[in-house]
């Protein structure tokens, strides 16, 4: 990797930790007393793996959970410190870096250009199925509730992460298509197809 690329994966990595910190400025809801508050943050995480894909988006998750580590108030609410991982959203928590990872490998899988029709669910896949699997049994344990009640309690984050899947998707599709270098560009097979059927005892 190139001294100019490495620069470059850096500051993206720090920057859009940063901007899922400035997100926490946005305050949390709490519906209905569930302990787990609902957070525009996870929108951040959304669009992060989105356009950085898996390695940087990752990176740049695992970034933000060491400044909130070290104390600093990034999370919704003014939260932060090592108290926020023992609560019962630390399975959320813990799956930001996860979930950026699998959306990031998943949209740049699919490569350039950018397709929303594929970009959503892989968002949706990541951003929601995944960080769900990770966040709702840390919910049933640290909140001393049966899985059931903390499956039934996260089903009121679902309408809003479904919106902003949408929008992260939006979002995805608009940074793409002004900096079309950021996804690999897919391979064509056509010309293995062709060289196929020139040598066909190949």
């Amino acid at each position: 990797m190139s001294s100019e690329r490495r620069t470059r994966d850096l500051a993206l990595i720090a920057t859009f930790a940063g901007l899922v910190g400035a997100m926490g400025l946005v305050p949390a809801v709490s519906p209905f007393g569930f302990p787990v508050p609902v957070t525009v943050q996870t929108l951040g995480v959304m669009i992060t793996g989105a356009i950085l894909g898996g390695r940087r988006g990752g990176l740049s998750m695992l970034l933000f959970l060491a400044l909130v580590a070290l104390g600093l108030p990034l999370l919704s609410g003014g939260r932060g410190g090592l108290a926020v991982f023992t609560g019962p959203s630390a399975g959320y928590l813990i799956g930001f870096p996860v979930a950026a990872f699998v959306i990031g490998t998943l949209v740049y899988r699919f490569g350039a250009p950018y397709r929303m029709w594929l970009g959503l669910p892989s968002i949706v896949f990541g951003g929601i199925v995944v960080l769900y699997c990770i966040g709702i049994p840390v919910t049933a344990w640290r909140a001393h509730l049966d899985l059931g009640t903390a499956i039934t309690g996260s089903a009121f984050f679902l309408i809003g992460d479904s919106v902003k899947a949408v929008i992260a998707t939006v979002v995805a599709e608009a940074v793409h298509r002004a900096v079309p270098d950021l996804l690999p560009r897919r391979q064509s097979s056509k010309p293995r197809a062709i060289k196929a059927s020139a040598n066909p005892s190949a």
